[in-house]
């Protein structure tokens, strides 16, 4: 369904579509009051034809994530989770992080909500397992190269230099993975055999760092002591207010509650429990990497027979849709509603408050910019280098007032020499401005406005780029006072000040502090590898590996540079040879 500026308002699908499109146009048809709202602004629609209602589900799902229209239903927060990605397809598998579901042959688990929580998972797995991290490819990488610092530190058994059996290896990646299914009772069976072991080895450093492990796990375990029943589910209930939904989920794998989240939803106070569950579901497992064999729901979705089909064909097997009445199933049902509504109780508030301020913030700038245009989203640039050393750009992206981390950009410049932020400024519009025009996937949207931190000089350097590429975007500066601070703000040739006690200078600061902290962060971290690349490397017989191993075991170049020759030559993969060559570099280069 369109509007008369030929924007998409809602997305739908049905069977018998005639019938479906004609009940939004007859008075006192619909009882849908969004669809009786809705019906006013339609000025024409356009539609696809699909074989099946898997493919129409399919599509339906894109076209909203494409075009976000108004009147459907949403997932508020829809930035891309994390997953634990498994390259089951390599000759020696990896256990990775990933920032998204690739259609490899890899085995993805997730969504998970937070990066902590995988870089938490993944340390775990490395410490317990030897599983490599390394990028070498197989059989081609065998024996090439000596063992990297992670089997000097214990992290890896070097299967690329056949010290260690693939048969083994092998077995260590399955049981990793049932680790991350939630299936920790046999790792348990196995470490405290182990520690046994080891104390009667009198190897007593071990046995106490495995029971710490043992502790670590079992705190896990008591975190999932809610027995299920022994099989994989996800159990899904709803709480609503006036102007939000949430869905709170909870994981059920091995029997086990391994954890739980919650989602909010936009949601039309007239509408349907039934909608917004069967939205959730839709927009969730599209993208979800694992779908368990039976989802419990507090109350039955909309359209529920075609949503149980369509998950079994995501999942290639059978995938049950109930609505428990009674038994332990229902109260696990209860249970996550309580949650629901105690989540949206303490949070709701909050996150309306939020909302609020943040579209008062943004029509504040509006106003005292003068534009004539409602501004969603803002993208601001910033340049960083050091005398004009390893000079980088970054882009930051706010939309609804919120930083929105998924589309930020860092850039490497490459056509500008010395320090320039003005040709900074300009190479880096003009890329960003170039693959929107190639229709690239990460620079898909255009902004509102954008925000140059500095003023006329970085404005006009930005406005040359939007004028080379023949392409209209207001440009305003973000100016500093003599103490570094947010001052205001610089557009159409003028300074505009903004009470610094208002929402919206709050939010200019916000975006210039963040767009400031992103573009040092990754100018720190060239400026870092270049200085220790141009110290260690520069010494005959010093490569990638050993500069490893001795920042590993000396933490700074300053210790390296003070420690002689036995001290350096105690250092894992460090001969006396290659010690005396250290030695001899710092002494002669004081």
């Amino acid at each position: 369904m369109k509007d008369e500026n030929d924007v998409i308002i809602y997305v739908g699908k049905a069977i018998d579509l005639h019938n479906r499109v004609r009940s939004y146009f007859q008075a006192g048809v619909s009882a849908n009051y969004k669809a009786q709202h809705m019906a006013g602004f339609i000025t024409h629609f356009s539609y696809h034809v699909t074989n099946n209602e898997i493919e129409a589900f399919i599509l339906e799902d894109t076209l909203i994530k494409l075009h976000r229209p108004k009147y459907n239903i949403r997932l508020k927060d829809d930035k891309a989770y994390p997953y634990i990605r498994i390259t089951v397809h390599e000759r020696l598998p990896r256990i990775l992080f990933a920032r998204q579901r690739s259609k490899d042959k890899a085995k993805y688990y997730g969504p998970f909500m937070s990066n902590t929580r995988v870089r938490e998972i993944l340390a775990l797995v490395h410490k317990l397992w030897p599983i490599r991290q390394c990028t070498k490819l197989f059989p081609r990488d065998f024996n090439k190269g000596r063992p990297c610092l992670n089997h000097h530190i214990g992290q890896c058994r070097a299967p690329c230099n056949r010290l260690f059996d693939e048969e083994t290896y092998g077995r260590y990646v399955t049981e990793a993975e049932r680790f991350i299914q939630g299936k920790t009772t046999p790792v348990l069976s196995r470490l405290k055999k182990e520690m046994a072991e080891a104390s009667e080895e009198m190897k007593f450093e071990r046995a106490a760092e495995i029971r710490d492990t043992i502790l670590i796990l079992e705190i896990l375990n008591e975190k999932q002591k809610v027995d299920t029943g022994g099989e994989d589910r996800d159990i899904v209930a709803l709480a609503r207010d006036k102007t939000e939904a949430l869905v709170e989920v909870f994981f059920v794998r091995d029997g086990k509650i391994t954890g739980s989240e919650h989602f909010l939803m936009e949601s039309d106070p007239q509408g349907d429990d039934g909608e917004i569950l069967s939205a959730f579901i839709k927009q969730f497992y599209s993208e979800a990497a694992y779908i368990p064999k039976e989802l419990s729901l507090i109350s039955p979705p909309a359209e529920k027979d075609a949503i149980a089909l369509w998950l079994s064909h995501l999942s290639e097997r059978n995938v049950v849709i109930n609505i428990p009445q009674k038994g332990e199933k229902r109260d696990m049902v209860l249970m996550a509603q309580t949650n629901a509504e105690l989540t949206l109780a303490q949070f709701g508030a909050h996150i309306r408050n939020e909302t609020e301020r943040n579209r008062l913030a943004l029509q504040e700038i509006t106003d005292a910019l003068g534009l004539g245009l409602r501004l969603t989203r803002i993208e601001a640039l910033d340049i960083s280098n050091t005398q004009g050393f390893e000079s980088v750009g970054s882009m930051i992206v706010f939309e609804d007032g919120k930083a929105k981390k998924s589309d930020y950009r860092k850039f490497k410049l490459k056509g500008v020499i010395g320090p320039d932020d003005y040709a900074g400024i300009e190479e880096v519009l003009t890329r960003r401005l170039t693959r929107y025009r190639q229709n690239h996937t990460a620079f898909s949207k255009l902004p509102d406005i954008i925000f140059v931190d500095g003023g006329k000089g970085q404005i006009t350097a930005a406005k040359k780029a939007l004028t080379t590429l023949e392409m209209d975007v207001p440009v305003c500066g973000m100016v500093k006072d003599d103490k570094h601070r947010t001052r205001g703000l610089m557009y159409d040739g003028k300074e505009v000040t903004l009470p610094r006690t208002s929402d919206g200078f709050k939010l200019v600061t916000r975006i210039q502090d963040e767009v400031h902290r992103f573009a040092l962060e990754y100018h720190r971290k060239l400026r870092t590898d270049t200085q220790v690349r141009s110290v260690l490397d520069d010494i005959p017989g010093i490569g990638p590996t050993r500069r490893k191993a001795l920042l590993a075991h000396f933490k700074n170049i300053e210790a390296i540079r003070t420690a002689n020759v036995e001290i350096l030559s105690s250092v894992p993969t460090i001969d006396k040879k290659s010690a005396e060559a250290v030695y001899l570099f710092f002494q002669t280069n004081q």
